[in-house]
């Protein structure tokens, strides 16, 4: 056999594998590289995006977190007022109800003094019919001197 033949037939084969490979074997295999590449890359971009979503959903959280602080204190601090009112209000409904309480009262000492006071007025216009009488040792008629009686009340 001649050598430079079986280069030449091995060369032929070499470039009809070769030829083949380019056209059949190669691109699919490159193709699937590819497909894998994109996948790759596809999941890679959707990690960073799922870090940045995941950091704006932080930021958020805080933002919403120091609001819902904010409004909380301010709800405290309507109660607190609120509760300040109404403590208020307690006290000057008490107060009203214990100055009218000491106006009642004072009414009603007002009268009693006055009922007493006639009273008291009664008995002593009584005593002095009853001392006159003595005086005079006979009987003084009240209905007789019911004028002069009730000018000597008016005078006590």
């Amino acid at each position: 056999m001649n050598i430079n033949m079986t280069l030449i037939g091995q060369s032929i084969t070499f470039a009809f594998f070769v030829w083949f490979c380019m056209k059949f074997v190669w691109p699919p295999i490159v193709g699937a590289l590819e497909a894998r590449k994109k996948q790759i890359a596809d999941g890679l971009a959707a990690a960073d995006r799922g870090k940045h979503e995941l950091e704006l959903a932080a930021k958020r959280a805080s933002e919403t977190l120091h609001d819902v602080k904010i409004k909380a204190a301010e709800i405290i601090a309507q109660a607190e007022k609120r509760a300040g009112q109404i403590v208020d209000e307690a006290k000057n409904a008490a107060k009203g109800e214990g100055d009218r309480m000491i106006i009642a009262a004072k009414a009603e000492i007002e009268q009693e003094t006055h009922r007493a006071r006639e009273a008291l007025r009664g008995e002593v216009a009584a005593l002095v019919v009853a001392g006159a009488g003595r005086v005079l040792r006979r009987e003084v008629d009240a209905k007789a001197h019911a004028d002069l009686l009730e000018a000597i009340k008016n005078e006590l």
